[in-house]
């Protein structure tokens, strides 16, 4: 639906013993939680940005709207890996050789399809989180493109599109980068079963504006940063699915795509 509303996002709550926090991706060992952090349930305004879109930039806000994107992809490009790397990461690149300025190389790393279904390998993030911190940005680089590590700027920017239409629930929530602060992030120990990574968590502060783009459409993305070695520009966007209140119980489950990527220049 369009227009501007009200929704509760799920902020960061530090854990109660004072330790450092971390959460499990797959299942944890037997007697362990899932995490060890809580839930600081939020109800904040979220405003719609649609029509006013060109007012925000990857470097000013670390999100950016792109319209009438081109894409060779079919309903079916979306159920095979191998045809998303193949069909949908090429095109991903050039959009970003040609969005990004100065971009000269671009390292696609990984994807995650999300289906707003309880029974999807992977759903819709209803956690105000941030990708990446500096040192899982570091990780990456060295893991995937250790010989551009010296090579002056990069950032790490995921591209977001819906894959079935119009998206109609569960819609994607972004802050603006010149409303968020340094300490609005926290390091959470992101366990996986041969490695641990990090992702950040996000408190909840009064003075950052939410907003959100109504009825995002296939040849729409979104692009958003992670992270930007760049000083003096914004380095990473907190983020989040939500339950717009005036969704109706028979609309269509979101199913979208993320890729995410290394720019380099």
């Amino acid at each position: 639906m369009p227009g501007s509303i009200e929704a509760e996002l799920v902020f960061y709550q530090a854990p109660e013993d004072g330790t450092e926090p971390f959460n499990y991706v797959e299942e944890p060992p037997e007697g362990e939680p899932e995490r060890n952090y809580g839930r600081d349930v939020r109800s904040v305004p979220i405003a719609d940005i649609r029509g006013e879109e060109s007012q925000y930039t990857l470097d000013q806000d670390a999100f950016q709207i792109l319209h009438e994107v081109p894409s060779a992809t079919t309903d079916e490009t979306f159920r095979d890996d191998e045809e998303i790397r193949r069909v949908y990461y090429p095109e991903v690149e050039r959009l970003l050789l040609e969005q990004l300025p100065g971009a000269h190389t671009v390292v696609i790393f990984d994807h995650t399809i999300r289906i707003s279904n309880p029974q999807a390998v992977r759903q819709p993030v209803h956690q105000v989180h941030a990708d990446q911190t500096q040192q899982s940005a570091a990780h990456r680089v060295k893991r995937h493109a250790e010989h551009l590590v010296n090579k002056g700027r990069y950032r790490i920017v995921n591209v977001w599109r819906p894959i079935n239409g119009v998206v109609e629930s569960s819609p994607l929530g972004f802050a603006s980068a010149r409303t968020t602060a340094d300490d609005d992030f926290v390091a959470i120990q992101h366990r996986y079963p041969t490695f641990n990574g990090e992702i950040m968590g996000v408190r909840y502060n009064p003075r950052t504006e939410w907003k959100f783009c109504s009825r995002i459409d296939s040849h729409e993305r979104i692009l958003l940063k992670c992270f930007d070695t760049l000083p003096g520009v914004a380095a990473r966007v907190a983020h989040t699915a939500f339950s717009d209140p005036r969704t109706r119980p028979t609309t269509k489950p979101r199913e979208s795509i993320e890729v995410r990527a290394l720019v380099f220049g």
